[in-house]
């Protein structure tokens, strides 16, 4: 019964897999259709359950490769430089083809008594003079973008470049090239920071706000210094503006409170309401647990500190010397330490809160220290604002 469920469920399968590669064949989508027959002919190619894909895999190769040079004569008769690089894909998808199908070969129609037919040529020829067609015009375009004032037109040169180094490597000064155009195509960002509040903004807060090391994001044509370098036109500027430092009083907030909790004391006798033992089958006296309530007093201290820096954070196109943009940004650090002290039971209350019970009070930060504690929530803060808004859209 299995063995007939499997062979009924493979026919099934075969039919679905036959009429899909029809399908494909009939709407023009001839590689689709190879690439079904040959998936399904890499094993019992011989079988007669295969023979549906044979015929189906004769026909478009010989629709696909009669597309692939009709096309081409069109595009070779055009004389155009701009169809270079199809006139090479053409003739390497017309190689890859029949690559694909040579490990088949050779697929028999039983019917006919004869091999499917698929007619193989060489293009070796015309994929290298193509490939050298195309590598000299992909070279001279990328020369003449160069010469260019326009950054898009480099970076442009440098796609061209890099397409030609991995088609053809090593042709000529492809490299170098590649080097120039990607320097040339880089918008170079010079960020600082401007404090415009009536506090000092420590040095390490800005040293680190402006590690663009940290950061992680320089791409491929964006790169962002803190320090400006000679020899370097900086398109853009970022500026941290400093607006508002607020910063609370030092707190020390008190609280008192009651924690109460049944706990296991021993054991005792069970007793009916009536106040009589009770025993069990040998005649023995039950024991129970006995619970007795205990209860603390907490004497809780909490130590508060707050600072909230407030910034701008502004986008300026040096070329123009416009502002592009702007970003308000706001980030808070809390300093919140509590401790404590009891009389009474301290099982009473949860054991997690034994630690504050272990503490005593400590010095509260500096101005500066709350101030430099912001950074780590600023530079998140400064990142996002980088990474969701190119100077370049």
């Amino acid at each position: 019964m299995r063995k007939i469920t499997f062979i009924i469920l493979s026919l099934v399968l075969v039919s679905c897999g036959v009429k899909q590669t029809q399908s494909m064949l009939s709407n023009g989508n001839y590689d689709g259709a190879i690439e079904n027959a040959v998936n399904s002919l890499r094993t019992n190619k011989t079988a007669k359950g295969k023979q549906d894909y044979v015929y189906l895999l004769e026909e478009s190769f010989a629709k696909a490769k009669a597309r692939d040079e009709s096309n081409l004569n069109l595009l070779i008769k055009e004389n155009n430089p701009a169809n270079y690089e199809r006139i090479y894909n053409l003739y390497t998808q017309l190689r890859n083809r029949q690559e694909r199908i040579k490990p088949l070969l050779p697929l028999p129609l039983l019917k006919e008594g004869r091999d499917a037919i698929f007619p193989m040529d060489d293009y070796s020829d015309e994929i290298i003079s193509s490939k050298n067609n195309l590598s000299g015009y992909l070279y001279a375009n990328a020369k003449k973008l160069m010469t260019s004032k326009n950054k898009m037109d480099f970076r442009q040169a440098f796609d061209d470049l890099n397409y030609l180094d991995q088609l053809n490597p090593n042709y000529q000064d492809v490299r170098a090239l590649m080097d120039q155009a990607q320097l040339k195509g880089t918008d170079f960002v010079h960020v600082y920071t401007k404090n415009e509040t009536n506090q000092v903004i420590p040095a390490r807060l800005q040293d680190d706000l402006l590690d663009f090391s940290t950061y992680g994001i320089n791409d491929k044509w964006t790169v962002y210094h803190n320090n400006r370098q000679k020899n370097i036109n900086y398109d853009y500027g970022m500026i941290v503006n400093f607006r508002n430092i607020a910063i609370s009083p030092e707190q020390v907030k008190e609280k008192q409170f009651i924690k109460e909790k049944q706990i296991k004391d021993g054991t005792k006798t069970l007793l009916d309401n009536n106040g009589n033992v009770v025993k069990d089958s040998l005649g023995n006296p039950i024991k129970v647990d006995n619970f007795k309530t205990i209860s603390v007093s907490i004497y809780e201290f909490t130590q508060f500190k707050s600072c909230q820096v407030t910034a701008k954070v502004d986008y300026i196109d040096f070329r123009s010397n416009q502002l592009i943009d702007a970003f308000p940004v706001t980030s808070e650090f809390v300093f919140d330490y509590i401790y404590a002290n009891y009389n009474g039971d301290k099982r009473a209350c949860e054991e997690n809160y034994y630690q504050y019970f272990d503490r005593r009070a400590v010095p509260f930060p500096s101005n500066e220290q709350m101030i430099y504690d912001t950074g780590e929530d600023l530079k998140a803060k400064l990142k996002a604002i980088i990474t969701n808004n190119k100077f370049r859209r």
